[in-house]
């Protein structure tokens, strides 16, 4: 008895289910098509970028080491300081050299003073010259000797090799130090000017090249345009730069090719060791461009609405050349000043009856981004 209650509802639910939605569509059909927004597909000069991170180093770039092992017993800069060339910035502890620097002096001086008691004994034939001779050779090896013990003194003063900025200080005092260590004391950076490098994969490269006028590749490099750098807090560096290099050949653990652009520096906004990217910019002269929001993508492909006989929706296959901010580079698919549907296409279905209400491209542009000239 319940099975035939249950049932009998289920018929009822359903019968009331379709009577609604039949009751709707006849709604929907009483009330007509329904309006919808329609552009007409312009032709426009349109800029987008292609960005690749960049890392940034000052154009002289020196790292500070020590010439001879010891302790830190002075540092005499602090990082981010403008340093000149030769201005001292460590200092090593000497203690056992200057003791070393006086028996080597002592040395010399012995052997200086039996040299000068040699001489009048070979005037006077008394020893031969072989004597004295050998003598000279232990006052050049006693003062070479010297001269190296001297010059170690010397190097436990560590001054800058240029100018620049001093980058981190790695060592502080009491540290032990050599030249064999892999961490330097500091850097040393001038970074009135600074390199940004970063690399493209090999199909972008030769798109890159190819697309860029020019017999040679010194003559593509002179005419790359200018570049400009998105810092890594997302804003744009204010200052423009300039490709000077590329490394001419794809590095095969990576498959990329290595670019090199330079930038000024004058506020010294940025330092040895900042990251970013570097925007390449690329124009399309003349070309058909919708909003993206006009699209839809189904199976990997791009649809648009076209407004065919002034009242139906037909779904349009289009092939894209680029995307740029939120624009579509339409190759194909579309012609100039052909009508498309600009919003709502997700309420849309192909060969739908609409009532085309036409608005300004460039109101629909205006409310995404103008990247058009």
């Amino acid at each position: 008895m319940k099975k035939i209650i249950y049932f009998s509802l289920f018929i009822l639910s359903a019968g009331v289910f379709t009577s609604c939605s039949d009751g709707t569509k006849a709604q929907q059909r009483a009330q007509g098509p329904r309006p919808f927004p329609v552009i007409g597909v312009p032709t426009k000069t349109v800029t987008g970028h292609t960005s690749y991170p960049t890392s940034i180093e000052g154009v002289v770039n020196s790292e500070v080491r020590a010439k001879v092992p010891g302790y830190v017993t002075n540092v005499l800069v602090d990082a981010g300081e403008k340093v000149k060339k030769g201005q001292l910035l460590f200092k090593l502890e000497t203690e056992s050299l200057s003791g070393d620097a006086e028996a080597a002096k002592a040395n010399v001086n012995a052997a200086r003073v039996e040299v000068e008691k040699l001489k009048p004994l070979v005037e006077k034939n008394i020893i031969s010259k072989v004597q004295l001779e050998t003598a000279k050779a232990k006052l050049s090896q006693a003062e070479a000797n010297y001269n190296s013990i001297a010059a170690s003194i010397g190097y436990a003063n560590i001054k800058s090799p240029v100018d620049g900025y001093v980058g981190n200080i790695n060592y502080r005092n009491g540290a032990l130090v050599s030249p064999g260590d892999p961490t330097p004391l500091t850097t040393v950076s001038q970074t009135d000017e600074v390199y940004a490098f970063f690399s493209m994969n090999e199909k972008d490269y030769m798109s890159f090249i190819q697309e860029t006028a020019g017999n040679t590749i010194a003559e593509k490099i002179a005419n790359f345009p200018e570049v400009s750098l998105i810092l890594a807090n997302g804003e744009k560096y204010n200052e423009t730069g300039k490709i000077e290099t590329v490394s001419g050949q794809i590095d095969p653990s990576t498959g990329s090719v290595t670019f090199r652009a330079k930038f000024p520096n004058p506020n010294q906004l940025l330092s040895n060791g900042n990251s970013g990217k570097i925007r390449i910019p690329k124009t399309y002269k003349d070309v058909l461009l919708i909003p993206e929001l006009s699209s839809f993508e189904q199976q990997g492909k791009t649809y648009v609405y076209k407004v065919q006989g002034d009242s139906i929706a037909v779904s349009t296959t289009i092939k894209e050349t680029a995307r740029v901010n939120n624009f579509i580079v339409v190759e194909s698919g579309l012609e100039n000043n052909d009508k498309i549907v600009a919003q709502g296409v997700a309420k849309l279905r192909n060969n739908t009856p609409i009532k085309p209400q036409e608005i300004p491209f460039d109101s629909i542009a205006n409310s995404i981004n103008r990247v058009f000239k």
